[in-house]
């Protein structure tokens, strides 16, 4: 893949609390982020394990974006680890190649809360393709609120 973004994002829920949200997001985000997310549904395979493809339908409030098809390239409890790629939707045809790795790890020694560790690798399909900054923002935001979101239920 051409380009990668990263991004670290503390949050103060607790590291298993964190991802076994980000696991159950097929049915906890569009109930989270109704502003977002009009419905995610599994389409592929058991919802949890490598292979399964995931339909997101976005609502109006998202711009330039309508739905993706995700598959899940990785996932590994043990170490709190997710990778997936889009392979459907407006977003393949701004880039070639997008996957999104993200790893959930406990925050440092002696303090509370969780650490995210967020990549996103791409390969744009013309020049005129700007950075997806908007992504790495939306990822940001998204793992506030939902720790937001966690702490309070």
């Amino acid at each position: 893949m051409g380009s990668k973004a990263e991004l670290v994002v503390e949050v103060k829920s607790p590291a298993d609390k964190l991802w076994a949200a980000l696991r159950d997001s097929t049915e906890l985000f569009p109930k989270i982020f109704p502003q977002q997310y009009q419905s995610i549904e599994t389409v592929e395979g058991d919802g949890k394990s490598a292979g399964t493809v995931r339909l997101l339908k976005y609502t109006e409030g998202v711009p330039m974006l309508t739905f993706a098809k995700e598959k899940l390239e990785l996932a590994d409890d043990e170490n709190k680890v997710v990778s997936y790629s889009v392979v459907d939707g407006e977003l393949v045809n701004f880039y070639k190649n997008f996957r999104i790795t993200l790893k959930v790890s406990p925050a440092k020694e002696g303090e509370a809360g969780a650490v995210v560790n967020w990549s996103m690798d791409f390969d744009k399909a013309n020049d005129k393709v700007p950075d997806p900054d908007v992504i790495k923002e939306t990822a940001t935001k998204t793992f506030h609120d939902l720790d937001d979101y966690l702490l309070k239920n």
